[in-house]
């Protein structure tokens, strides 16, 4: 699949901030930063790339490595050398710097000082990891002489958790650059790119993750089956390999911390079930590993939803790629690599209508919370669910005015994503019984029933998988 799709709200946004460093005029402060954060192979470089093609101004992009810190000094001196900008054949004449300070203060060199350019660092991670002067000297190049160039500084960088830090109070960079999160194309995306209906789309979510490198190798029109029966046969398809370099990338060396997610990936929820189907790890390992999971955004810690308390929390795996990958793929890629990609679909469809299931329930959660056409409570700001150390009763929606321990309950709901079962009055009977177990609910509090085929049952808000894709459209 070719061409670029969507990303308008992202590439809007740097298009403003390219606007205001091109309309600046002499004063002491003329050039602009950004701090681009997002998962891995969501396409924040494709994006900037797209971008840059867009504005067709000056500009150089280095992208690091981490290999050490002289490989990545060495690297962007060559990366600016053979750049666009207008004085970048200047910095050839130079030998290789030894430090950031000295290539940063370099580069303003080669950066012209009567038009807009734009510089790039992707994978800064990677920089500030091997060197910690880094921060110090890009804060200095900026005060001191960016930030009075008209130039837009890009920073990019897949660790979430350290890209935050970068922009807090007492580390160099703080407050000098405009935070920008890249996230996966949502389900509406998916949709559109792939020209599918939205219950199928909503498939096809679950499953790449709204990864660009899954879709654009998707058939335009394809069902879900029908993609997966071409990937599982072609060891070299993106829906195989994006996982493994994903977590390669992510735990380079914590093998406990990839235990556990594997772990969950495989259904695990709770605290003790994680320990202990991962071999038994001790509290203190399990609680280590989850830190570090849920710091990285791999992992999702959900507790009930009510106005009361609890301490039932759950984890799951917080990127739906990543989910069907842990749960199908990684323990199938030797079978993949024999051939016997049958084997795998089979596994697939056998298990597949389960694990949608619970799949699909941060997904529409999510929907829900963005809705703004009535079907929920208009005084809902959080949008969860509800159980129990015995599941009884277990919720799959709760609306209320805040979380996670709220003071009025707005909304509760059920989820039933089947094929060709609607949800019908033993399903709306069973959910109010479960409203009764609520704390914070009434009787007056109002039912949503969201559902893939349909609702027979009556008096109760309905949503479809066109509710759900609307709230991204």
């Amino acid at each position: 699949m070719d061409g670029f799709v969507g990303r308008h709200t992202e590439l809007r946004l740097l298009d403003e901030l390219l606007g205001s460093v091109s309309t600046r005029g002499r004063g002491t402060r003329r050039g602009g930063a950004v701090l681009i954060r997002g998962r891995r192979r969501v396409g924040k470089s494709r994006l900037v790339e797209e971008f840059l093609e867009r504005a067709g101004l000056p500009h150089v992009f280095f992208t690091a490595v981490g290999g050490s810190r002289d490989g990545d000094l060495a690297a962007f001196s060559a990366e600016v050398a053979t750049s666009s900008l207008p004085e970048a054949s200047r910095y050839a004449d130079f030998t290789v710097p030894q430090t950031w300070d000295a290539a940063l203060s370099l580069l303003t060199t080669a950066l012209p000082t009567d038009r807009p350019s734009i510089v790039v660092i992707d994978e800064m991670p990677y920089l500030v990891q091997e060197d910690p002067t880094f921060e110090g000297a890009l804060q200095k190049a900026y005060d001191r002489t960016l930030s009075k160039l008209p130039v837009l500084l890009i920073l990019i960088g897949s660790d979430l958790a350290m890209m935050e830090q970068l922009n807090t109070y007492g580390r160099p960079f703080y407050q000098r650059g405009t935070e920008l999160v890249v996230p996966p194309l949502n389900p509406a995306e998916v949709g559109g790119m792939l020209d599918l209906p939205p219950a199928d789309a909503l498939d096809a979510y679950l499953i790449s993750g709204g990864l660009p490198l899954i879709l654009e190798e998707w058939p335009s029109g394809a069902g879900p089956m029908d993609y997966l029966e071409q990937a599982v046969h072609r060891p070299t398809s993106a829906l195989l390999v994006s996982g493994e370099r994903t977590l390669a990338a992510e735990f380079p060396t914590e093998a406990q911390a990839r235990r556990v997610l594997t772990t969950i990936g495989h259904g695990e929820r709770t605290f003790t079930l994680i320990g202990r189907t991962s071999g038994d790890l001790n509290p203190g390992a399990v609680k280590r590993s989850l830190d570090l999971l849920t710091a990285r955004r791999i992992v999702a810690a959900d507790t009930p939803l009510s106005t009361r308390p609890s301490r039932e929390t759950r984890y799951r795996i917080d990127d739906p790629y990543l989910r069907f990958w842990l749960s199908f793929v990684s323990p199938a890629i030797p079978l993949i690599e024999r051939g016997r990609g049958d084997r795998v679909l089979e596994t697939i469809r056998a298990n597949w209508t389960t694990w949608r299931g619970r799949a699909i329930e941060p997904v529409i959660r999510d929907a829900l919370w963005r809705l703004t056409d009535g079907s929920v409570p208009e005084e809902t700001n959080a949008i969860g669910g509800y159980w129990t150390r015995t599941n009884d009763p277990e919720i799959d929606i709760v609306g209320a005015d805040r979380a996670p321990i709220a003071m009025k309950i707005t909304a509760v709901g059920s989820i039933k994503w089947l094929e060709n079962k609607p949800f019908d009055s033993r399903d709306l009977a069973r959910l109010i019984h479960h409203r009764s177990q609520l704390p914070g609910a009434s009787d007056n509090t109002p039912l949503i029933a969201v559902t893939r085929s349909g609702c027979t049952a009556p008096d109760i808000t309905h949503l479809t998988p066109d509710h759900i894709l609307a709230a991204w459209s």
